[in-house]
């Protein structure tokens, strides 16, 4: 995953607009904003654009879910390990995620991809949107196994799962005879946004 970053030093949003390992993640911040902006300003960015009263995890599972003819040209959303980036045209804010959860957001894919890193909430794009598909995610460390359901990809193709931090696990996806598995890790320098898993 490391390589990731260094392969995408130059870019800062890489193939079908997904935030690129380039983009250096927010320094932390209160649950209001970060480069300086009051919390007035917060609220009024998250008012404009529907999505006031809602924390961080709440904006996430909101806007992963828009579909893709319904998706706002004028903000963009990037999740990060521990906060959520919101950027229109008059200023970017962040807001923390929860302490002990990492959002993953997963694009399978049989044909067709793209590269990303964080997950852009309101850009990415897979291949395989209003699919079912087979899941499971299991604690390497421990054997718990912390999903194991059948989802239906969003419009935009992913599907996003709120993991504990700091583990590592094994995610096997399976869809219409194929199937992937791949390890995954919710450190501080692992992606958000997965892309690689590819149904064979």
């Amino acid at each position: 995953m490391k390589r990731l970053v260094a392969a995408a030093a130059g870019a800062l949003v890489l193939l079908a607009g997904c935030a690129g390992a380039a983009e250096e993640p927010t320094p932390p911040a209160t649950a209001a904003a970060t480069a300086g902006a009051p919390a007035a300003d917060v609220e009024a960015l998250l008012a404009e654009h529907d999505l006031a009263d809602l924390d961080a995890a709440a904006i996430v599972d909101e806007l992963d879910r828009v579909a893709l003819t319904e998706r706002s040209t004028e903000l963009m959303a990037s999740v990060r390990v521990d906060q959520l980036v919101l950027t229109d045209a008059d200023q970017e804010v962040a807001v923390d995620l929860p302490d002990d959860r990492f959002y993953l957001s997963v694009a399978p894919y049989v044909d067709q991809t793209h590269e990303c890193f964080y997950h852009s909430l309101t850009t990415c794009k897979g291949e395989l949107g209003g699919e079912e598909v087979q899941v499971s995610i299991v604690d390497d460390a421990t054997g718990d196994v912390l999903v194991d359901e059948t989802v239906t990809t969003f419009d935009n193709g992913f599907t996003g799962f709120w993991l504990p931090r700091d583990i590592e696990a094994t995610l096997t996806v399976s869809y219409d005879g194929k199937t992937a598995e791949t390890a995954i890790g919710t450190g501080a320098e692992d992606p958000t946004c997965l892309t690689t898993v590819q149904l064979a």
